[in-house]
């Protein structure tokens, strides 16, 4: 983490047959749209036939290598901020299955679409050191992505899951609509997690939900978290204090 995208290739796979073209149209419009947004050059791409839908970038960029944010640099007592609600990987589940109600739909959508530059720019901004740490919250989840960090760090991450911010709507939805790669997560990752006794046991599952364009879990040095904090604030991101980092105990991430 750390870097300033600058150019990006497309790459894409769309049926040949059967596929209203309408739909290409809108995936590479609002992608363009997300790039100019970002202040990246699309230099071009490459597109194939392919029955199974396919869309992406290929990102070039640039960075400081003094000022390469990892997910191994969290020390204890540092202070993570989580930038964006959690939610999208339940919700993207219920719409498919047409359970999901309209405020929940938009309140994903609107996640999604969110850009994480703001908040990657005021870390650029910072003073080294005042960040240590950082990563984004994708298919591995809050749970997953949090023990990464753990591991690459040596460290415990202690998460207050009743202050993890979740999308609108998405508690509710939480028993019914729990997608392949939650189950996965949980797999995975549970061996390394302590969970403390009496947490909701729908949210608890949102701790492993996968994200779709995540916010990122930021670990700044206690004597200058509340800069970073407010320089966030400014910045327009509603970053959201869930935890600290403690020494490596027995456990990667311990919710409490």
């Amino acid at each position: 983490m750390g870097g300033k995208p600058v150019t990006a290739l497309a790459i894409a796979g769309f049926p040949q047959t059967d596929f209203d073209p309408a739909i290409i149209t809108a995936v590479f419009t609002g992608g363009f749209d997300k790039l100019r947004e970002a202040g990246v050059a699309l230099l071009g791409g490459h597109t194939v036939r392919d029955n199974e839908v396919k869309f992406g970038y290929a990102v070039t960029g640039e960075i400081d290598p003094a000022r390469v944010l990892s997910n191994a640099g969290a020390k204890p007592g540092d202070v993570l901020f989580l930038t964006k609600a959690i939610g999208t990987g339940i919700i993207g589940t219920a719409i498919k299955a047409g359970r999901a109600p309209e405020a929940a739909m938009q309140a994903a959508v609107r996640s999604m679409i969110a850009l994480n530059r703001p908040a990657a720019e005021v870390m650029r901004e910072r003073p080294a050191g005042h960040v240590r740490a950082c990563t984004d919250i994708t298919g591995f989840g809050l749970v997953g992505h949090a023990s990464e960090i753990a591991a690459a760090s040596n460290v415990t991450l202690r998460i207050n899951t009743s202050a993890v911010p979740l999308l609108a709507g998405v508690l509710e939805l939480t028993r019914a609509n729990r997608p392949g790669g939650l189950a996965s997560n949980v797999e995975h990752f549970e061996r390394g997690v302590a969970a403390a006794a009496g947490i909701d046991e729908d949210r608890l599952w949102l701790m492993y939900d996968p994200q779709t364009s995540g916010g990122l879990l930021i670990a700044a040095a206690p004597e200058h978290a509340v800069q970073v904090d407010r320089a966030l604030a400014r910045a327009g991101v509603a970053a959201v204090n869930i935890g600290t980092v403690a020494p490596r105990g027995p456990h990667l991430v311990e919710l409490a």
